[in-house]
């Protein structure tokens, strides 16, 4: 899958472009890379707003464990890699059919984030269980809500083009030499929303810091989670 987004739609992150322009390499622009996606999967999908966001989906060569789904309701997109286990549980904390799959839900959980504001995030991504990764398009309000399972199970990437556009994709083979050295691992257990504002949603009050690569490396940065330090407060006995 991949979903690619213009500058005015979402800010890419400062730690992404700092590591595009501390090591220059090769990019493309969005639109060409969205070219390679339908050239390298001829029988994909892809959806375009205009000049502000692509989506595209395959089927095509993915993992048995690892399925893509997409689904668009009420002018909202929703990309999904990966399998839920407590599916059947969120269908019916959403009041949805038992045919529902993944990317419907999706759409369905971020409707209720937008209009139940200040709904938390990371409660709507707290809630999901099992190995996952997907990307949501608002259209009406131009928003964005992507997220990754906190395991790391389902693997997700993100860069920027020549252009400035922010790239996400289960696929990094296909991000290489479009993003340049602004490429990177979407950290497990985070989610992005359209503000510019990565966090994790196991930790939503921790801070997510970027540890810049060396040249050497294909990413140009790893995103960490930061922890709190552990205060003890038991008693201690001096003998």
């Amino acid at each position: 899958m991949l979903a690619v987004f213009s500058n005015t739609v979402v800010t890419p992150p400062d730690e992404l472009v700092a590591a595009g322009c501390r090591t220059p390499s090769p990019k493309t622009k969005a639109s060409e890379l969205v070219e390679r996606f339908s050239q390298k999967f001829p029988s994909g999908l892809c959806v375009c707003v205009g000049d502000l966001a692509h989506l595209c989906h395959t089927h095509e060569n993915q993992a048995l464990l690892q399925p893509r789904s997409f689904a668009m309701k009420d002018e909202i997109m929703c990309l999904f890699v990966g399998a839920l286990d407590n599916l059947a549980s969120l269908r019916q904390q959403y009041g949805l059919s038992k045919n529902v799959n993944e990317a419907v839900l999706l759409v369905e959980a971020y409707k209720a984030l937008r209009d139940r504001a200040p709904y938390p995030a990371s409660h709507v991504v707290g809630h999901l269980s099992g190995h996952f990764a997907f990307v949501v398009f608002d259209r009406t309000t131009n928003a964005v809500f992507i997220a990754a399972d906190q395991y790391g199970k389902t693997s997700l990437f993100w860069g920027i083009t020549s252009d400035g556009y922010l790239a996400f994709s289960d696929d990094a083979e296909l991000l290489k030499g479009s993003c340049g050295k602004s490429l990177a691992a979407f950290p497990p257990g985070c989610f992005f929303l359209t503000a510019g504002e990565l966090r994790s949603y196991e930790h939503p009050k921790n801070k997510v810091t970027a540890i810049p690569a060396t040249e050497e490396e294909m990413w140009g940065a790893t995103f960490k989670v930061e922890r709190a330090p552990v205060l003890y407060t038991g008693e201690i006995n001096i003998m």
